[in-house]
């Protein structure tokens, strides 16, 4: 049993965002916190400490990677200033995200719905007590 986990912190937009991508047991996992103004290190290795187990992840998408061999230092090395120097988030990690806000934007239309047939249903209570108030004379 592996897990790896990557966290990568960049500017999109107006905020500085993060992205936590975790792998564990073949299933792919991704969470997004927004941080607002550029967060200095320290303030990131806090937040890790502190929240990264209230952290909200994505729903499984299975992968299958091949299993890795033992890398040589240099090219471990290239690897890592490579991912480094990239900008942004993997594809992986989009496809997840896109998921996610599409389940959030069901489970918001159900709340929304019911909500507004909880209020109707009020609003048609209330209409029919005051026509029988208005029908008996008072």
């Amino acid at each position: 049993m592996e897990v790896s986990i990557k966290f990568t912190v960049f500017f999109e937009d107006m905020f500085w965002v993060g992205i936590f991508e975790k792998v564990n047991e073949g299933k792919y996992l991704v969470s997004k916190v927004v941080f607002g103004s550029e967060p200095k290190d320290y303030e990131l290795y806090d937040f890790i400490l502190n929240n990264f187990y209230s952290l909200n992840f994505s729903c499984n998408l299975s992968i299958e990677e091949p299993e890795e061999k033992r890398i040589n230092p240099k090219r471990l090395q290239r690897k890592i200033k490579k991912q480094t120097q990239s900008r942004g988030i993997g594809t992986k990690a989009q496809e997840a995200m896109k998921l996610q806000y599409e389940e959030n934007k069901f489970e918001r239309r159900k709340n929304s719905r019911e909500r507004k047939d909880r209020e109707k249903n009020i609003k048609f209570q209330l209409h029919r007590l005051r026509k029988k108030e208005k029908h008996r004379g008072h």
